[in-house]
């Protein structure tokens, strides 16, 4: 009679039964986790730039808990871990304390094959269930988990500052833009046009973490990354300190065959 294992899972029905279905069973869920204390940068008024300082810290402390991730699997001997959720949390022991979690499923092939990163741990993936058993279908497979980030500081433009400064000579009452502007002359007002300054400044920001989630992915020797996305966070330093964060997938091709079986149509009798 076959041994079952037990183990634990944070996949729904779904995708468990489409996991297996394409060949791996889980393991274990698996975590990481990493506080860290973010610390101080100074910035120079009205210039926008990256605050490295930050950056660095940000990114080392999700580096940590994707880490203890990859340990946990790699002690249960898995191949990977699907389903990653990276989440951030916000404590109340002080400021500037961030906690980064990383949780997943670890699951190991059925097969004899090589399914590992290429430095022999265990590949890491976003991808649903769903999704893993479509990537794998189509002749591709996860390689790792990979990130960029960015904590870029937002300087003030001329236009915003000096409808301030106009308006600290009029009443009280006069300073509730836009709904008590109705009556001040026309010509007063600041008029409709781009902020050209915050918009290269978020544009470079973004651009960066996106550098560094594809260095990532050539790392890995990846032909591409699969369900990135792109965040943008202020977490707890103000509007003008944001930190843009991507995520996705790395994968590479197993096959030259890329199709899928086209899904069938199916007509249910039940009322």
């Amino acid at each position: 009679m076959r041994q079952h294992h037990f183990f634990t899972s944070d996949l729904s029905v779904n995708e468990f039964l489409l996991v297996k279905e394409v060949g791996f069973h889980p393991l274990g869920l698996v975590m990481g986790s990493s506080i860290f204390h973010i610390g101080t940068q100074m910035v120079r008024p009205g210039v926008s730039e990256e605050l490295t300082t930050m950056t660095q810290a940000l990114y080392h402390s999700r580096e940590l808990a994707m880490a203890r991730l990859e340990e946990e699997a790699y002690e249960l001997g898995a191949d990977g871990v699907v389903a990653v959720r990276l989440t951030v949390n916000l404590h109340a022991w002080g400021a500037n304390i961030i906690e980064f979690l990383t949780i997943g499923t670890a699951v190991k092939a059925e097969t004899a094959g090589n399914w590992r990163a290429p430095d022999d741990k265990p590949f890491t993936s976003d991808l649903s269930g769903q999704d893993f058993w479509t990537l794998l279908h189509a002749g591709y497979r996860p390689l790792g988990f990979v990130m960029g980030n960015c904590v870029y500081y937002v300087g003030q433009t001329m236009p915003q500052q000096g409808f301030q400064q106009q308006m600290q000579g009029y009443p009280q009452q006069m300073q509730g833009y836009p709904q008590q502007m109705q009556g001040y002359p026309q010509q007063q007002q600041v008029q409709n046009q781009e902020l050209t300054g915050p918009t290269q400044a978020l544009y470079d920001a973004r651009e960066l973490a996106m550098e560094r989630m594809q260095a990532e992915a050539e790392g890995l020797q990846a032909h591409g990354i699969v369900g990135v996305t792109v965040e943008e966070t202020n977490h707890t330093w103000g509007p003008t300190v944001l930190e843009f964060s991507a995520v996705g997938t790395a994968v590479v091709a197993i096959r030259d065959d890329h199709h899928i079986a086209q899904p069938t149509l199916v007509l249910s009798v039940n009322e």
